[in-house]
């Protein structure tokens, strides 16, 4: 389960201003990504193993209850409600919010201590993309979540 972070870095031959694109493995330059072609940053903010409630949730309020492992955008909005979702449920403890949800490879049917941690990072996550500054003039991300089973 992965909450990506695609941001648009064309570089456009009227534009003043451009994005510099270095990519580096271990200390050295990739000479086979060419910077002038690279027109999409993305980037995993979250990644999540078997939590199936947040999982839930997705299908639910983004993919309208189809579950077919397609990416699916997510508002900025959207990422908002599901932060303020899970801080409720780690506050009142009531999981009935954010239930449980079965299927293939879903991991634990119960409330555990993965359920817990899962919440919890959710909304650490969430909180540390609301921080992330962009410089004036760059284009607004876009999110998407894709689960892989």
């Amino acid at each position: 389960m992965y909450l990506t972070k695609k941001t648009y870095v064309k570089q456009w031959s009227f534009e003043k201003k451009k994005h510099e694109v270095d990519v580096r493995y271990g200390g050295n330059k990739r000479h086979d990504i060419k910077p002038e072609r690279v027109s999409e940053i993305v980037e995993e903010v979250m990644y999540w193993r078997k939590a199936n409630h947040i999982h839930g949730w997705f299908v639910k309020n983004i993919q309208g209850g189809v579950d077919e492992c397609q990416e699916s955008s997510v508002e900025l909005g959207d990422l908002i409600e599901l932060r303020d979702l899970c801080k409720e449920v780690l506050e009142t403890k009531n999981t009935e919010l954010l239930p449980i949800t079965g299927g293939f490879f879903f991991g634990s049917k119960e409330v555990d201590d993965s359920y817990w941690g899962d919440t919890k990072a959710t909304v650490e996550a969430i909180d540390s993309i609301l921080k992330e500054e962009r410089p004036e003039g760059a284009t607004i991300p876009g999110f998407y979540y894709q689960s892989s089973w």
